[in-house]
């Protein structure tokens, strides 16, 4: 495995409607919702680490520790960087930071274990 300690990945994207707490049912504005800032982070986190797995191996998230401490408005541009910060085994550690054009928006600490999908849906 090339899983290596200060792996980063960094993704954009533009809120939209279907990124908004009005939309996501956890709010009732039309901002940058939660759910979706935590949905983002757990993906670039995804993107960090999955063209240096084994082949054959996934990842699933466990624990997202999560602040979302500023509002982004429809259109805003949502910019977030993940970075591998521990690699215990099959462990995975993340920080996670997610900003708009204004800045910090929130931030995240992550967990994910490396699975076998074969062996871990045979189990559900």
């Amino acid at each position: 495995m090339a899983l290596k300690e200060g792996l980063t990945a960094t993704q954009e994207m533009i809120v939209g409607e279907q990124n908004t707490a009005k939309y996501h049912g956890s709010g009732k504005l039309d901002v940058y919702a939660t759910p979706a800032m935590v949905a983002f982070m757990e993906g670039t986190a995804v993107a960090c680490i999955d063209a240096n797995l084994e082949e054959g191996m996934d990842s699933v998230g466990i624990q997202i520790d999560t602040k979302h401490i500023k509002a982004s408005k429809l259109g805003a541009k949502i910019t977030c960087t993940a970075k591998l910060v521990k690699v215990d085994g099959k462990k995975l550690s993340f920080e996670i930071e997610a900003a708009d054009e204004d800045g910090q928006i929130g931030s995240a600490f992550h967990v994910r274990y490396i699975i076998d999908p074969v062996k871990f849906m045979s189990r559900l």
